[in-house]
């Protein structure tokens, strides 16, 4: 499981990122939840969990308080398919359906739950193909209107790693995304559509750290995230081996994710990441993966 310890090199704020547009306004598009986030400081989110009805709600946090309501980003539902499992991700808490005209995408797993597949409802860039899988025209018995757009176009992968041998550690987690082009500024992102593909970003997790005195795996959160899990896990770029200068910054941490309460988890990311995307990745490590640990 995953503590924290008490020093690392990342600097993860505790300051929520200030922004120089009207949040009030742009909180209120689609846009700001498909482009990436800010380059600098990571964009602070909380994700409460409802164990009864299978929900997720994403906040972005405007203090570190635990009293912080935060304001609403999107929801998800877990729905068991088949041999699948899939979460329904949507702008209505309320309409948590693929018909809805508040449907932004779904992640969906394979029988394992060890790898998954991100769908956004809107085509990444010019020239995307959607999904010719069945769920994408159909969503359980209900059809979808005709008026809504019922597109699913593949945005993401998320893997983890078999611990066949039962060895000791975290869960070994791998991304590959479509993310949109990074700009000089945030704020000059939510200005830019992205309409071209700029090929696949590659993540891993951040490897933590053996605590010989406390008996644990540690990672840094810098106080964002205070209990145990599991399901804890900061994910860094990928080297590419293709080049040879390691021109790849892999300390960074571009999304962390972990536990404060019972149903009560913190979600922090940064460029190239979307708060779509994050939240996806997040949702993918919910639930037993017992050929992984």
């Amino acid at each position: 499981m995953y503590r924290c310890s008490d020093s690392d090199i990342q600097d993860f704020s505790s300051r929520s990122f200030l922004f120089d547009i009207n949040v009030s306004v742009c909180l209120n598009h689609r846009l700001f939840k498909t482009q990436p986030g800010p380059r600098e400081l990571p964009m602070q989110c909380f994700i409460k969990r409802n164990k009864k009805n299978s929900t997720f709600l994403l906040y972005l946090g405007f203090t570190n308080s635990p009293m912080d309501k935060g304001k609403f980003l999107m929801a998800a539902r877990r729905f068991r398919r088949g041999p699948h499992t899939e979460y329904i991700i949507s702008l209505d808490a309320e309409d948590l359906s693929q018909g809805s005209n508040a449907y932004m995408g779904k992640l969906r797993s394979d029988f394992w739950g060890t790898n998954f597949k991100i769908y956004d409802s809107k085509p990444p860039y010019d020239g995307a193909k959607a999904s010719s899988s069945r769920s994408s025209r159909r969503f359980g018995s209900r059809r979808i209107s005709p008026q809504v757009s019922a597109g699913n176009y593949e945005v993401g992968q998320v893997s983890y790693k078999y611990n066949l041998l039962k060895s000791r550690g975290p869960r070994r987690m791998y991304c590959s995304l479509e993310c949109p082009s990074a700009q000089e500024t945030w704020e000059n992102s939510l200005k830019t559509k992205f309409r071209r593909s700029m090929g696949p970003t590659t993540l891993r997790n951040k490897a933590p750290r053996w605590h010989e005195h406390l008996q644990c795996w540690c990672l840094n959160f810098h106080g964002r995230v205070t209990v145990a899990s599991v399901k804890n896990f900061q994910l860094v770029a990928s080297a590419d081996p293709s080049d040879p200068a390691g021109t790849v910054d892999e300390e960074t941490v571009l999304l962390q994710f972990g536990k404060v309460d019972d149903d009560m988890f913190t979600m922090d990311y940064r460029q190239p990441l979307s708060a779509f995307q994050a939240f996806a990745i997040s949702l993918s490590s919910f639930g037993t993966k017992l050929a992984c640990e």
